[in-house]
């Protein structure tokens, strides 16, 4: 049974004391006067960040109870194409709308993405106690690291309508790398198993060999076009190098985020926060603010702050709803995001219209510049009289 979360609040020390752990906000200093505070809707937009992001935490303690099973039971009917809305006067059958909708969640090494997959089994395929994903703890134990793409189905369904894809971790000291290995997974597509070597990497041979053999039988797997980023940052991590000035971490977050290729019907990824457990109340709000300032987006759309599963598995539908909630909008978000992205089909009669259009191009580019030879050329003849 899920722990009841408080429909109202008071300002006494007793009230503060029956806050589950998970309502962690609201022992945050401004936290009282924000929950008291009366606003119109039409004033929303002069609250400070700080207080729309508790509005934004007790809007997730409000859903989780009763929400969450609702919105589970969207994403397990879920088929792609259910959230696209007619647009241009095109139908729904002429939009290229994929049999498997692809989400992929990047970031940086240790930053908890396998974390967050075993989370989503955990949440949304009610796996239990298994964990899915390897998290960094298993690697370092482990006398290799991995260095392949894993897709996940979640759902743990065979009608599984989207998976989720667990990529290899980046580096802080090789951002060219990193954004030229993300867009070739945009532009190219990914599969199951992909070998993802880069130039640091000091892999045994007889791993090559056998990353090689995968590699060749790769047609095996279904290439998947990547339809919406997860992009998951360490809170804590960002947190400790920013108290040391250093602004590292969030640079690179920064430029993974912002990159061109991510960018799917003008939408941001979705930004998956972790670790901010490890952090005060204080200390994780003005993190989040300070990341999404410099992000440039806003403090409570597409932002979650989920806390990670451990290597041993938890039921965080148990112990933490509003965690559960959070993880299972996020994944919710990133599908309306991707049923918004799909481009129509290519017909026969596109050819045609290409080659005519680049025929035209050609036509008055040379046009173009044969009137500016004559130019020149009747220039020069006026100055030679």
């Amino acid at each position: 049974m899920r722990s009841a979360i408080p429909s109202s609040r008071g300002s006494d020390e007793d009230d503060k004391a029956s806050d589950p752990p998970y309502c962690w906000w609201r022992s945050a200093s401004g936290f009282n006067q924000s929950a008291d505070l009366k606003v119109e809707f039409s004033k929303l937009s002069s609250l400070t960040p700080r207080h729309r992001l508790f509005r934004e935490f007790e809007r997730l303690a409000f859903l989780a109870e009763e929400g969450l099973d609702e919105l589970r039971h969207k994403l397990l009917t879920y088929r792609p194409g259910d959230f696209w809305v007619p647009t241009g006067g095109i139908s729904k059958e002429d939009m290229n709308i994929p049999p498997t909708i692809t989400l992929l969640l990047v970031g940086f090494s240790g930053c908890g993405k396998s974390s967050v997959i075993n989370l989503m089994y955990s949440v949304l395929g009610r796996s239990g106690l298994i964990p899915f994903a390897q998290t960094s703890a298993t690697k370092r134990s482990s006398s290799h690291t991995p260095v392949y793409m894993q897709e996940h189905n979640v759902l743990r369904s065979m009608r599984n309508g989207f998976c989720v894809y667990d990529s290899r971790g980046f580096d802080y000291n090789r951002m060219n790398e990193n954004i030229e290995e993300l867009s070739h997974w945009m532009s190219e597509g990914i599969h199951h198993k992909q070998l993802c070597l880069r130039s640091a990497d000091e892999v045994p041979v007889k791993e090559l060999n056998s990353g090689r053999q995968i590699s060749k039988s790769s047609p095996q797997y279904s290439k998947r076009v990547v339809n919406c980023v997860m992009v998951v940052a360490n809170l804590a991590e960002i947190f400790k190098a920013l108290k040391e000035s250093d602004l590292k971490p969030l640079e690179a977050t920064k430029e993974i985020f912002s990159s061109s290729a991510l960018r799917k019907c003008n939408e941001n990824p979705i930004l998956i926060l972790t670790h901010g457990d490890k952090l005060s109340a204080e200390e994780r709000i003005d993190c989040r603010l300070k990341i999404c300032e410099y992000l440039g987006i806003s403090e409570t759309t597409g932002v979650y702050d989920v806390v990670c599963l451990t290597e041993y598995g938890f039921l965080a539908d148990e112990t933490d709803p509003i965690t559960a909630y959070a993880l299972t909008e996020a994944v919710y978000r990133a599908l309306l995001i991707s049923d918004r992205g799909h481009a129509p089909k290519k017909k026969a009669s596109d050819l045609p219209m290409l080659i005519l259009s680049w025929l035209l191009f050609t036509i008055a580019t040379l046009f173009s510049l044969l009137a500016d030879l004559f130019s020149r050329i009747g220039r020069s003849n006026r100055l030679r009289y």
